[in-house]
């Protein structure tokens, strides 16, 4: 789609810039990785780029929220298939945990053990300038942890990016192949939807959930939803501003934010330093009434007002 540029009343279009995708694109994303992905950058160009059996892998991450590995690979040519080299990566990752702890504390200088890992949630990001409609239609599946990202590079240094969602998701992709990498990863890492979520709670609740959901949706156009495997995550470009934990007879919410000031009755509690993600402090709160949901909504109100960059 194109980009224009308004100057008196009149549609200038924005150019795109030409480069080398799979090694000035990759320098950018490292730089700014938290910013677009909210992801720890681990290694890659700028470092000490991860060699494991003879396989290269451009970008390696962390995801501190699901505490789970991610490998970011990025494309000039549109002729791979992005199921079998996301499905090539994600069996590299999950037949060598101890190789990527090994490596991550290396780098990090920290202590991370195995345990500490959630390699259910690990998963794969393509990024290129354009994805075929092959690429494109190959995702559509409830249960891929594979995610194309394309991304446009403009004059004046502008850049976007966009992650492709297919139009409806199908069943498993493991009802239509007879891989056995698929199979074998597909028994260890897992994906999750609302609907999941929503299995848990009672119908009190699950009608609970949904008038939260929409009150949350209504706050702005560009709000994704993030089902993991404990709850369901919130943001804002990159930015988690509220997290769900559904339960047969309640939802628990947290929200991001310094000091809490519409939180009059002071019914919500601070998560200990300990336990928080990011930098800035976790609150969380109980409902289960939909009297209860107002109070609550406005709350999350704040924590989507304090999301930088929004």
């Amino acid at each position: 789609m194109p980009i224009f540029q308004i100057k008196n009343n009149k549609f200038i279009k924005i150019k795109e810039r030409s480069f080398d995708y799979e090694k000035d694109m990759q320098h950018l994303v490292e730089q700014n990785l938290e910013k677009v992905f909210g992801l720890e950058f681990v290694s890659g160009r700028l470092n000490k780029q991860f060699v494991i059996k003879n396989r290269e892998i451009d970008t390696l991450a962390f995801d501190n929220q699901t505490k789970s590995f991610v490998v970011i690979e990025y494309k000039k040519d549109r002729s791979f298939s992005v199921i079998d080299q996301g499905y090539t990566y994600l069996g590299l990752l999950l037949n060598n945990k101890a190789e990527f702890i090994l490596h991550y504390n290396e780098i990090k200088n920290k202590n991370l053990r195995k345990d500490n890992v959630d390699w259910s949630q690990s998963r794969v990001i393509f990024i290129a300038r354009e994805f075929t409609p092959y690429q494109k239609g190959a995702i559509a599946f409830r249960d891929l942890p594979i995610e194309l990202w394309e991304v446009q590079f403009m004059e004046g240094n502008i850049i976007s990016f966009s992650q492709i969602k297919p139009a409806e998701t199908q069943e498993s992709i493991t009802k239509v192949t007879k891989s056995r990498a698929i199979e074998k990863v597909a028994q260890e890492v897992k994906t999750f939807t609302f609907e999941d979520h929503c299995r848990r709670a009672s119908p009190i609740i699950k009608l609970l959930l949904n008038k939260l959901r929409e009150k949350i949706f209504s706050l702005d156009e560009n709000i994704k939803e993030k089902p993991v495997q404990n709850y369901l995550g919130y943001k804002v470009n990159w930015y988690n501003f509220v997290s769900v934990h559904v339960y047969r007879d309640k939802l628990k919410i947290y929200v991001r934010k310094i000091k809490l000031e519409k939180d009059k009755e002071k019914k919500l509690t601070k998560v200990p330093a300990s336990y928080e993600w990011g930098k800035t402090p976790l609150w969380w709160v109980d409902i289960s009434k939909e009297k209860e949901l107002d109070y609550v909504f406005e709350v999350i109100k704040e924590s989507y007002e304090a999301a930088p960059d929004r």
